[in-house]
């Protein structure tokens, strides 16, 4: 969606900043959310709607590699997701975590409550032994 400021500018709306697509991983009941952009207090609505809708999977695979930005709003957004889930008998793995949006999950301490892959491929063919 874009906005058209008072000069006549378009630019593109703050949800437009993160791009979320949707697909079904390669096991059952697992699905791959792949994300691209910024994930902040203004983008994380499409992450939290497209976390939703995976209710009722096993597992929920989030790939970051396209992931420019990530401050605490989106770091909470996957955590709730994770402790939702684990009570639902699921997980949430992260895929493909880059800098700087790896360095928040370090100084936080949550990149040790994921499973964390170096991608997509490697997380969706896991075998349990996520880092």
């Amino acid at each position: 969606m874009e906005a058209v400021s008072r000069t006549g500018e378009t630019r593109a709306s703050r949800e437009d900043r993160l791009l979320v697509a949707s697909r079904r991983g390669g096991h059952p009941g697992t699905v791959l959310l792949t994300l691209d952009g910024e994930l902040d207090h203004d983008t994380a609505a499409p992450l939290r709607k497209a976390l939703e809708e995976s209710t009722g999977a096993a597992r929920v695979v989030v790939d970051c590699a396209g992931l420019r930005f990530c401050d605490s709003t989106g770091l909470n957004v996957l955590l709730r997701t994770r402790l939702r889930l684990l009570t639902e008998g699921g997980r949430v793995d992260l895929a493909g975590l880059r800098q700087p949006v790896r360095r928040i999950f370090e100084i936080t301490g949550a990149l040790n409550v994921f499973r964390v892959y170096d991608d997509a491929d490697a997380a969706l063919a896991d075998t349990g032994t996520g880092r």
